[in-house]
This record gives structure tokens, sequence and C-alpha cells, in this order.
């Protein structure tokens, strides 16, 4: 029995010894194979960095408003007798758009009138008679303080039926009536909107890092969504305080609206042009790998061991300004550098690589 059960063990061990060896004899074999084969290189596209001109560009986002836009209100309180305005329609300077009833303005307009009607027979017959030397000055003087406060309750008058009207304080589009006609409105009930649409603004903010690069004429670019059009303007004020909180500053354009196409309210891109920079050294954007670390990107150059052989570089490098996909290189990419512009994800550093296809970057002008 026990004979058996040594006979059993031998051949245990034999058996485990003999898979243990050839698991190693196989890892063995298979090390040696892939040492001995050759690296397959991988095909990438290329750029050839060269300097380049840089037209900056601050990119912001902002409002259009009309050059001239109010909500307009009464001044006085009362019931509406007349809306003298449609919707959407142009009104001038000075049109009236509504106006109050005015029964008792004018009854108290037609008694100063009689008043001062009276007031003026006096004063000319008392200058008559101080002609003439009948009447003493003092009379004269007391004849022509009624006349003038007779005249200023005649002006004061004519102002509160003024009050009961109201006019267009400069020509526009108006918009849509608010009141009805019957309606008791008080002072602050908005009436309508007047918007002046021939020429709009654009407000919108920068940080102030942007503030020495900005002018009153500078020139400006916006966009609306829905538009592909850019609308021509210049900045037209700059505010000359920075919000401490946000630590932005305000800045405001004016642009002109041809055919009315832009509305106060709508959404814009703003963007201000700054003057071009030569010898800026660019890649687009999807040439640089952004990770923990920091940015890199992989730059072809020969291989020590083999000259005839490209590589690639992981070169870790410093971005400054972006613009339409293209990224500035501050440091890290000289000038003649061979960039891999596509296929980074197949990469590792020291990769063997051919060139697939070499292009050149296009800088936004």
């Amino acid at each position: 029995m026990l004979k058996r059960f040594i006979i059993a063990a031998v051949l245990l061990v034999v058996l485990a010894g003999g898979l243990i060896g050839f698991n190693l004899f196989r890892d063995q074999m298979i090390a040696q194979f892939l040492a001995n084969r050759p690296v397959q290189s991988m095909p990438v596209e290329t750029i050839e960095v060269q300097p380049e001109t840089w037209s900056p560009v601050l990119n912001a986002i902002g409002t259009v408003n009309a050059a001239q836009g109010v909500e307009l209100t009464v001044e006085a309180a009362g019931i509406v007798r007349e809306i003298g305005f449609s919707s959407n329609a142009e009104v001038m300077q000075g049109d009236i758009l509504l106006r109050l009833d005015d029964e008792v303005q004018r009854a108290d307009l037609n008694a100063t009138q009689s008043q001062l009607a009276l007031e003026r027979l006096n004063l000319d017959r008392a200058l008559e008679l101080q002609s003439r030397g009948v009447t003493a000055n003092v009379q004269l003087d007391q004849t022509r303080a009624a006349f003038d406060v007779a005249t200023a309750q005649m002006a004061r008058a004519e102002a509160v039926i003024q009050q009961r009207r109201l006019v267009a304080p400069f020509a526009g589009v108006i918009g849509l009536p608010r009141v009805d006609a019957g309606q008791h409105i008080t002072p602050g009930t908005v009436v309508a909107t007047l918007q002046e649409l021939d020429q709009m603004r654009v407000d919108f903010s920068l940080p102030e890092q942007a503030l020495p690069a900005l002018h009153i004429g500078q020139a400006l670019d916006i966009r609306v969504q829905g538009d592909d059009r850019r609308f021509r303007g210049e900045i037209s004020g700059i505010d000359p305080r920075v919000d401490p909180n946000s630590r932005m500053v305000a800045v405001r354009g004016t642009v002109e609206n041809p055919g009315r196409s832009l509305t106060p309210g709508q959404f814009a891109r703003v963007e201000i042009r700054l003057p071009q920079e030569d010898g800026v050294i660019a890649l687009p954007q999807n040439a640089v790998v952004t990770s923990l670390y920091g940015d890199f990107a992989y730059v072809v150059r020969p291989s020590e061991e083999d000259a005839d052989q490209l590589v690639v570089r992981q070169t870790f490098v410093t971005t400054g300004r972006r613009n339409n996909g293209v990224v500035e290189i501050v440091e890290g990419i000289a000038d003649g550098d061979r960039v891999v512009s596509a296929g980074q994800n197949r990469l590792s550093n020291r990769a063997p690589v051919t060139l697939a296809e070499t292009t050149t970057p296009e800088v936004a002008q």
C-alpha cells in the first residue's frame, strides 16, 4: 500500500515539473521571438512648424441693444382717451402717441386765459394812466405783478395739459400697445417701447488683462444666432472702472444695422481683431494632447540607434492664445520641428513611425 502511494507521488511530481518546465520554455521562446521581431512602424500625418503671422482676436459674449430705446410711460394719472399709434409703426419725433382725459385741465386753461386777458387790459389801462401822470407807480407795479402771475398760471395750465399727452421723444419703431382706450393708468405704467433700429449698440465685458489693447474707434465684428453674416462696428465706449467682483471691464460698441436685421435683446458673439504679430509658433489644436501632467505634442526625429528610422518624442509644451482651431506654442516647439497632427492615441514615446502625409498648418488671419 505504501509503495503505491510513493509511486503516485513520484508521478505527480514528474507531471508538475514537466508542466512548469514547458511553460518556462514557451515563455522563453516567445520572448526570444518578440525580441528578434522588428517593431512595426506606424504611419502618421505631420506638419512642419514654421513661424506664422498671427492675428490675435478678443472674443466676448454680449447683448444687442438699440442705439436709442425706451419704455414709454405717462407723467400723470388719468383715463386713456386716444391711442395714436399701431404696433410696429414708424413714428417721428414729436408725434402724439397717447392722450389722457383732459377736460378738467382744459377748463382750468380757459379760466387762466380769461384771467390773463383781464390782467392784460388792466396793465394797458394802468400804463396809459401812468403816461398821463394820473396813477401812482405803486399801483402800476401791482397791476404788472398781477399780469405776471396770470401769465405764469397760463403757462402752468398749458404744461398740465401737455402732461396729459405722450409724445415720441425721438424717431423710431414703436412696439405693441400695452394699454387700452378707457383704461386708467398711472405714472410708471409702460404704454409701449420705442426703438431706433437704424444703428445698434452691443454691450459686452472683457477681462481686465485686455484693457491695454482696447481703444475708442477700434473695429469689431458681431454675429447673432441664425444669421451667418458679420456685422461691422467699432468700440464707442470703455468703462474706466474694472468690476472688483468679476475683474471684468464693460465695453460698448456701435454697429450699423442694414435691413434692420438686428433686434434689441439678441445674444451676440463679439470679435475684436488686434494688430498682427509676426514670428509666432502655432499648431492645430488637435496636434496638442492634454494630460494630467501637462500639454504635450509628438515631435518626429531620427532614431539615435538608426539614423534612417524615424521615431516620435513626447515633448511637453506651454500653450498660449487660441483662435479658430489654432493654438499658440509659447515654449517646447521650435522652428523646423515636424509634429504629429493625427493618430497620437496610437503612439508612445520613442515609437517608430513613417510619414504618411505632410500638411502645413493654417493660422487664422
